[in-house]
């Protein structure tokens, strides 16, 4: 059985664990306390390249690392990936800009939030905000014109942007400001199978 390394609130986590519930695919989940250090224990920092999670351990104790990488994995010969060449590159630029232009930016003030250092830290919000802003305007202006990024239906992309922009609004940004952003993530968190990041918690 594959067994999924994570932690309780990380966005990129949570995407693996949506995408294996709607494949419907079995996994052991082991959750790790970051706060703690368990991502450090000799057992698990073995299998993080790059010391962050999720991991994810196939059934032959081999690992992948990065988010977009497991999704690719575990989408492949599913809907959420099609076969067409063009389509499957246009959903990876999708999940490369989601890393480079949102996740960074989208997730830092949130962590500020959740330590409770988030006024000590507001010079660093500010830059990050200023780079979050203008990744979420370039979103919106995309889904003024598209119900979902690539296809015009639910795809890999979307789950893979998904789950730090429906998040911005915990590390302070006025997610008001992009009206057809709210819409779309209504319709994803609207997917058949889809889970909330904490259990018993409202999709």
């Amino acid at each position: 059985m594959l067994r999924l390394y994570d932690s309780r609130l990380s966005g990129n986590a949570w995407k693996v664990r949506i995408l294996l519930n709607q494949l419907q695919i079995a996994f052991e989940r082991v959750t790790l306390d970051l706060a703690k250090g368990e991502l450090n224990r000799p057992e698990v920092a073995q299998k993080a390249r790059f010391k962050r999670i999720p991991i994810l351990e196939l059934d032959d104790g081999r690992t992948l690392v990065e988010s977009s990488a497991i999704l690719l994995y575990l989408a492949e010969a599913s809907p959420l990936l099609p076969s067409d060449s063009y389509l499957r590159a246009d959903i990876t630029s999708w999940l490369f800009f989601e890393q480079f232009d949102l996740t960074r930016a989208l997730g830092f003030p949130r962590f500020f939030k959740l330590r409770g250092v988030y006024e000590e830290q507001k010079d660093k919000v500010r830059f990050f905000q200023e780079i979050g802003y203008a990744g979420l305007n370039k979103l919106e202006d995309w889904l003024n014109r598209h119900a979902f990024l690539v296809d015009e239906r639910y795809t890999l992309a979307d789950l893979g942007v998904f789950p730090y922009v429906s998040l911005a609004h915990e590390g302070g940004y006025e997610m008001e400001r992009f009206p057809a952003t709210k819409a779309w993530l209504a319709r994803i968190a609207s997917q058949p199978r889809f889970i909330p990041m904490l259990e018993g918690a409202k999709g």
